[in-house]
């Protein structure tokens, strides 16, 4: 225990060494950093892929669950959108030094604010190994130094990518010990890591309920994070038809593991009838299981009857539940009460009802007409995301550039004193 304690504070001694660099780091070393790591991953993209499978094989002998193993899994295409990811995040405005709100006093002084990096950041995520980069480039081009602590089950993929990213930053003239990747497995890393209030400026959890329940719980740092992704998609009585099929097939049945994966599905009462064997045939046939209230029951021979904690639980499985609902009122009261303030999608062509849906709605990301697995940094042109925050303050859903700043007060004056 004394050895990780010890080897924890060295990382946090060098990020915080490491985060004074960066924040003073121009544009172009930044970007130039970016495009090396892309440029490697693509060049070694063989390599990854060996030790992915290294970790997949490992994990599928530990007994790890389907989703976790989708979590887990890479392929040529996510690894080329890692690299993409990476570029988009070179081609973005750079935040940092960004003035605003300048306003002149009747003092004569002017007063504004400026964006900088938070400082420190430490991730704690669980198998997917594509947030090993995505983190590493949302930090370095928001001026910030990072700690990543990745799964066990991952640890060989993540070192390979951890080589290429101080590959790149060498290459760009910034310090390695800008990202830093937890070598050990050891759990207790983790418990350290979330209370280094001395070099760490905020904790950043990605990964299982349990997992970010506990660190919001012993963290002594502040936290982004979300706990779970209870997302619905409510058609409406004036939905097309057609586009409802799609958006729920594509919100629940595209990826099983996600947290911006549908897990709730209402239908209003006066379609439901018309509508309801359609989506539930759709959803059998991708071989989801469908728990509904007993009116969905009433309409779909196969569905099983729901209980009320279906109406709060994220499945990341294959199994929806499904509530036949009065109309929008109910649908937005009964989001805002089961949700976990993650994602929910309305389908309607009634414009006002849309308008209202997305003001009334209690979510960090509302929809109309879409399929909630847009709910994504890279999807929103974040270029990555280093996480969703359902929490209310500071960031607020995919947390890319901006949501890695601060801003800090900056005064302009020209000898002025306060009488």
């Amino acid at each position: 225990m004394s050895d990780i304690k010890r080897y924890m504070q060295q990382l946090g001694q060098q990020a915080r060494a490491a985060s004074r660099l960066m924040a003073k780091a121009d544009s172009h070393a930044k970007n130039l950093a970016l495009l090396n790591i892309a440029h490697a991953i693509r060049r070694d993209k063989q390599a990854l892929l060996a030790a992915n499978q290294a970790d997949l094989e490992a994990a599928r002998a530990a007994g790890m669950e389907a989703a976790m193993l989708d979590r887990l899994a890479l392929s040529e295409k996510s690894i080329a959108t890692m690299a993409e990811g990476l570029e988009q995040i070179a081609a973005l405005a750079d935040p940092i030094g960004e003035i605003s709100d300048m306003k002149y006093r009747p003092t004569g002084i002017q007063v504004g604010r400026m964006r900088v990096p938070l400082g420190v950041i430490g991730i704690i995520y669980e198998a997917r190994p594509n947030v090993t980069v995505d983190a590493a480039g949302l930090c370095i081009k928001s001026g910030n130094a990072a700690i990543l602590r990745g799964g066990s089950e991952a640890i060989r993929c993540n070192q390979a990518l951890a080589a290429l990213v101080h590959e790149g930053l060498a290459a760009a003239g910034l310090p390695k010990a800008a990202v830093q990747v937890v070598d050990t497995t050891d759990r207790a890393a983790v418990g350290e890591l979330i209370t280094m209030k001395q070099y760490v400026d905020v904790i950043v959890p990605r990964g299982g309920k349990g997992l970010i329940a506990r660190i919001s719980e012993e963290a002594r740092i502040p936290v982004i994070k979300h706990l779970d992704g209870n997302c619905h998609v409510y058609v409406d009585d004036e939905a097309d038809a057609v586009k409802a099929l799609r958006i729920l097939e594509n919100s629940k049945a595209q990826r099983l593991g996600t947290c911006n994966t549908a897990e709730s599905l209402l239908v209003a009462r006066s379609v439901a009838a018309a509508q309801l064997p359609a989506l539930a045939a759709m959803l059998t046939a991708r071989g989801i299981e469908i728990r509904g209230c007993a009116e969905t029951q009433a309409l779909v021979a196969n569905a099983k009857p729901a209980t009320e904690e279906d109406h709060y639980t994220e499945y990341l499985d294959a199994i929806i539940s499904v509530k036949v609902v009065a109309g929008l009122d109910e649908a937005i009261e009964h989001i805002n009460q089961h949700s976990s303030q993650h994602t929910e999608a309305i389908v309607t062509e009634n414009y006002t009802k849309a308008r209202r849906f997305l003001r009334e709605v209690d979510s960090s990301s509302v929809m109309v007409n879409a399929s909630t697995r847009f709910a994504d940094g890279f999807e929103y042109g974040l270029g990555a995301e280093i996480g969703i925050s359902t929490d209310k303050l500071h960031a607020r859903g995919p947390v890319g550039l901006e949501g890695l700043t601060s801003l800090k007060y900056i005064v302009l004056g020209d000898g002025q004193v306060r009488g």
